[in-house]
C-alpha cells in the first residue's frame, strides 16, 4: 500500500518510525529537504503543501495520504479523495479543524462546550470588544506551537491582537489542561486513550512538560472522555483526534481545540502505552484492528526547546547525564539548526511514582539545554 504524509516534521518523523511493523510504501511531501522526516521514508518529494497542483500531482498515484499539520490545501485533497484516495481525516475535518472561526462555530452548532466566542476581523474591530475581556484572541489560520495565539487580558493588551480574521474567546478560570486522543477507524469504532494533563511554558505558549493519566476525579474523568469522543464522531471521519480541554474551577469541562493529527500530548504513548498514537494511525489506515490504549505505566513528557539566545548548529549539553537515567527516554528530532524555542526533541520518563515523574521531569528541563 502506497501512503503519503503531508509534512515531514517531528509527528512525521515519529509516524514513520511507526511504519516499520507494517507492509506500507512510505510518501512524504515536505518544502525542506533536510526535515525530521527525509531519511526515513522510501520516497521524499520536495514540494509545498500549501499549493494545489503539488498535492494533487503528490497523491493521484497513491491509496492513501495523512497529515502533520493542518495548513495544508484543502481543494486538491477535496479532489484526491473524490478520484478514490483515502484521506485521513477526511477533507471535512480537516477543512472545520484548520480554521478557528469554523472551528468555534462547529462545537456551536453540535452543542459542545467550548468558551463564549466573538469573531472579529480587525484590530479595529478588537477594540470595540474591551466589555469582553479578559480574552484569547485566536487567528483564524495560521497559528501553530503557540504562534497565532494573544492572551489580551486589558485594554492595553489590545494592540497584541491580529489585525486579521480571527476568534476572542471569553477566558476560561482554568483548573487544568488535559487532552484525550480518539481513534476512530473505517468502521466508526473507536479507542480512546487515557488523558494527559498538560503545562505550559507561560511565555512560550508551548507544552512544557505533561504527565499522564491526568490526575483528574472518575466524574471528570467520564465527562472528558464523553465529550472527546462527541467531537470525534460529530466530524464524521476516520481518524486519529487530539481534543484539548480546559477543566475549570468548578470541574467543569471545555473544549478549547482540536487537532485532526498525531498530537505532541501523545508523544509518551510510544513508550507508556501498549499502542502508540503512531502505531494506531497506521492501523486506521490500513484497516486493521484497533489497538490496545491502556498505559504500561504513567508517564512524563519533557519537551526540549532550544534556549534563549542561542541560534546555529545545535549542541545537547548534559545530554549523556539523562542517557543515564534508567526510566527516561530520549528522542531526539534529528534538526541540525537550533533557535530559542524550537522543539529539537522530547524525553520520555515511566514510573508508578507520580513524585519521581515530577521530580524526573524537572531535572531533566534542568539538566539538558540545547545551545549553539
Amino acid at each position: 500500500m502506497k501512503v503519503g504524509i503531508l509534512g515531514g516534521g517531528q509527528l512525521g518523523r515519529m509516524l514513520l518510525q511507526a511504519a516499520a511493523n507494517y507492509t506500507v510504501e512510505t510518501y512524504v511531501l515536505e518544502n525542506d529537504a533536510t526535515c525530521p522526516s527525509a531519511h526515513l521514508c522510501h520516497h521524499f518529494i520536495k514540494g509545498d503543501i500549501k499549493d494545489f497542483e503539488t498535492v494533487y500531482q503528490f497523491g493521484k498515484e497513491l491509496d492513501a495520504l495523512t497529515i502533520e499539520i493542518e495548513a495544508v490545501n484543502i481543494e486538491a485533497l477535496e479532489k484526491l479523495a473524490e478520484e478514490g484516495v483515502k484521506i485521513f481525516p477526511s477533507p471535512s475535518a480537516i477543512r472545520i479543524i484548520k480554521n478557528k472561526i469554523q472551528q468555534k462555530e462547529f462545537y456551536k452548532n453540535n452543542d459542545i462546550p467550548s468558551s463564549n466566542y466573538l469573531i472579529t476581523n480587525s484590530l479595529e474591530e478588537l477594540a470595540k470588544h474591551t466589555d469582553f475581556l479578559p480574552a484569547v484572541h485566536k487567528i483564524g489560520e495560521g497559528g501553530y506551537d503557540g504562534k497565532g495565539v494573544q492572551i489580551i487580558k486589558a485594554i492595553e493588551d489590545l494592540h497584541k491582537g491580529f489585525d486579521a480574521p480571527s476568534v476572542l474567546e471569553k477566558m476560561v478560570d482554568v483548573h487544568k489542561e488535559i487532552a484525550v486522543i480518539v481513534c476512530i477507524n473505517q468502521q466508526g469504532e473507536t479507542a480512546i486513550y487515557p488523558p494527559a494533563e498538560m503545562l505550559f511554558d507561560p511565555i512560550l505558549n508551548l507544552l512544557d512538560y505533561q504527565v499522564s493519566p491526568a490526575r483528574i476525579s472518575e466524574k471528570v474523568l467520564w465527562k472528558a472522555e464523553a465529550i472527546a469522543v462527541r467531537v470525534a464522531k460529530s466530524l464524521q471521519s476516520a481518524g486519529l483526534f487530539a481534543v484539548e480541554l480546559f477543566v475549570d474551577q468548578d470541574q467543569n469541562v471545555w473544549v478549547n481545540e482540536t487537532a485532526p493529527r498525531v498530537h505532541n500530548s501523545g508523544h509518551h504513548t510510544i513508550e507508556g502505552n501498549y499502542s502508540s498514537q503512531y502505531d494506531m494511525l497506521w492501523r486506521i489506515i490500513l484497516n486493521y484492528p484497533l489497538g490496545n490504549t491502556k498505559p504500561i505505566l504513567p508517564a512524563a513528557i519533557v519537551n526540549l526547546l532550544g534556549a534563549p539566545g542561542f541560534s546555529g548548529e545545535a549542541i545537547y549539553e548534559g545530554l549523556e547525564d539523562v542517557l543515564k537515567i534508567d526510566n527516561a527516554f530520549v528522542h531526539l528530532y534529528g534538526k541540525k539548526e537550533t533557535k530559542p524555542g524550537r522543539k529539537m526533541g522530547h524525553v520520555t520518563i515511566l514510573s508508578n511514582d507520580f513524585q519521581e515523574l515530577i521530580f524526573q521531569a524537572h531535572k531533566i528541563k534542568q539538566k539538558l539545554q540545547i545551545v549553539s
